[in-house]
């Protein structure tokens, strides 16, 4: 391959996946022949350890090795500064250029480009606050590719619904989600002739005076499919979980991978949770209200700002539904039993007895329970119907 090549090639990783490096999973490029980018592991005086999609690597330094030091806000190769092996710690990411061995081990690098895992938690701060500010997140109810328009209904974590008419800004951006992927990192073009009803949505922009309307200049939606049941079955060392589909009555098995976000709900706040949007869903309490004035469970209006970042449905709980996640306890597929009830989101499959899980959640029987009883069903007698209200199950991390 020729030099020229090898470096036009570098050009379009860095350029058009300027936004791979904020994310903690890795980009799709792995172990190339004379590429190979991801995350530094170990920094040795000879050699750095770097995980890539495609496994381990050891980058082999040589007296020729150059280093080169990127921004996250400007991946261009023009812009480079001159950098250093000590410059060079473990979780920075970095994409190395030089000869790959043949069982893909090691790569004879001839550059290294770096960028510091500092600078990415920066940048990842400042576009979080970004999307906090000026994004919204939603279910796709509606669809006018004549006029642009497209209807959003928007749930707080208590299940409040609004609704909110979005557009496009001249220039804007439209995304789609992978169907194997739910990362930002991992979304293509699309357009607003891709985008169907129930699709997940996210956008950025500025919303109207009176909160009815977005102007959007990024917009990101995928198409999911959630599902709720009774354990079946668990088998820990294929992880996988067989479900009966509180709906469908019918089995499902799921399958959890490595990047399966697996998370329990506390009892108390499950039902805290479910309690109050039992009362929101019959007037009970106002859009936005809080119960009991415990302030910590108080939401935002939806429609107004903080409605959040990819991965949020709505109001926060000091903060967004991905952090209330996020402090719960993490899971395994050995710590699910038979007979209890889980929440699944996934992409959408063709196979309706198969799911790959994106989240699984544990400890949802509150909201189960609020659900049946509010559609007239009972726990093991007509299930649910309608979609799911379970906080977080459909969001989706930036």
């Amino acid at each position: 391959m020729r030099i020229t090549t090898v470096a036009a090639m570098i050009a379009a990783v860095f350029i058009s996946t300027s936004s791979l490096f904020a994310q903690d999973g890795l980009p799709d490029i792995g172990i190339k022949e004379n590429l190979a980018l991801g995350v530094v592991k170990q920094v040795g005086s000879q050699k750095i350890v770097v995980e890539t999609k495609d496994g381990v690597i050891d980058s082999v330094l040589v007296s020729t090795t150059s280093f080169k030091r990127l921004s996250p806000d400007n991946l261009s190769l023009k812009a480079a500064t001159p950098s250093s092996l000590a410059d060079v710690t473990v979780g920075d990411r970095v994409l190395l250029t030089g000869k790959v061995s043949e069982d893909k081990k090691t790569i004879i690098t001839t550059a290294v480009y770096l960028v510091k895992g500092s600078d990415l938690a920066e940048q990842q701060a400042k576009q979080r606050a970004e999307w906090q500010q000026r994004g919204i997140a939603g279910r796709v109810k509606a669809v006018d590719p004549a006029t642009g328009e497209i209807t959003v209904e928007m749930r707080g974590i208590m299940g409040a619904p609004t609704t909110l008419k979005v557009t496009a800004k001249p220039g804007a951006r439209f995304l789609k989600y992978s169907s194997e992927s739910v990362r930002y990192a991992d979304a293509v073009s699309g357009g607003i002739d891709q985008i169907g009803p129930e699709d997940m949505i996210h956008a950025l922009g500025d919303k109207s005076t009176d909160g009815t309307s977005f102007l959007a200049e990024e917009v990101i939606t995928g198409t999911f499919q959630t599902v709720a049941g009774t354990i079946k079955s668990v088998d820990p060392e294929k992880n996988e979980v067989v479900i009966t589909d509180l709906k469908t009555k019918q089995d499902v098995t799921i399958q959890i991978k490595p990047s399966s976000l697996l998370k329990r709900f506390p009892e108390e706040i499950a039902q805290r949770l479910a309690r109050f949007q039992m009362m929101m869903a019959s007037g009970a309490v106002p859009q936005g209200g809080a119960a009991g004035g415990n302030r910590q469970t108080q939401t935002r209006p939806a429609g107004e700002g903080g409605q959040g970042r990819p991965g949020m449905q709505g109001g926060g709980m000091r903060g967004d539904i991905n952090d209330m996640l996020n402090r719960f306890p993490t899971i395994t597929a050995a710590d699910l039993k038979a007979g209890e009830i889980i929440a699944v989101s996934s992409p959408k499959s063709a196979d309706p007895g198969r799911m790959t899980a994106i989240k699984l959640l544990a400890g949802v029987e509150p909201f189960i329970t609020m659900q049946q009883a509010s559609s007239g069903g009972r726990r093991g007698g007509q299930g649910v119907s309608g979609g799911l209200n379970i906080p977080g199950l459909d969001s989706v991390e930036f």
